[in-house]
């Protein structure tokens, strides 16, 4: 009897805590989010659009979220000339890169429950590039309605290939580095 007690207790508190919920929707418009990629002689940096998302905040803790990234919008910042700014976001969006022609979309799902400390939270979710999904983990701060990440990604992880020293050798000064940041500026409503 104590143990169907017990039970019953955990359920209706853990359906309380569900009822305390919080859904966040994210607004895609003032949502920022960057993109820097480095290479052995340089560096390029933009921007990428979300396209939805949202946000739940149970009590102290972020306990789901659901995030999808507008691959078609991948832009470059850095190049001012036109012809060579659409040559490099072309190339990122050709099959050498994301193939945003197959794949429209990328999506980030958090998978735990992440309590803040103070005004950061450490998130871990999975991260669906081109089809193919991976954990990932990232410290995120809140400041009001806003909640700021930067999240590192291992792009041979996601089969990008191109001037990746994972797949090819002797590349040189044609090395691209694996590793690339987004600087993500989530905005709620």
């Amino acid at each position: 009897m104590k143990t169907v007690k017990l039970v019953l207790i955990t359920v209706i508190l853990g359906v309380a805590g569900t009822l305390n919920a919080q859904v966040l929707k994210a607004d895609a418009v003032k949502t920022e989010i960057t993109w820097l990629g480095k290479k052995v002689t340089g560096q390029h940096n933009g921007t990428i659009k979300l396209k939805s998302g949202e946000l739940t905040i149970d009590g102290n803790a972020i306990s789901n979220g659901n995030f999808v990234i507008d691959m078609t919008s991948i832009a470059c910042t850095d190049i001012t000339d036109p012809e060579t700014n659409a040559k490099l976001v072309g190339h990122l969006k050709s099959d050498d890169f994301f193939s945003v022609a197959s794949y429209p979309e990328a999506k980030l799902v958090i998978s735990e429950n992440a309590t803040f400390n103070g005004t950061t939270a450490k998130v871990t979710g999975n991260l669906t590039i081109k089809g193919i999904t991976n954990p990932v983990s990232f410290e995120v701060k809140k400041e009001g309605n806003t909640y700021q990440a930067d999240i590192t990604v291992d792009r041979s992880k996601y089969n990008v290939r191109y001037g990746s020293g994972s797949f090819f050798s002797n590349l040189g000064n044609n090395l691209i580095y694996d590793e690339f940041v987004l600087g993500v500026k989530l905005v709620v409503e």
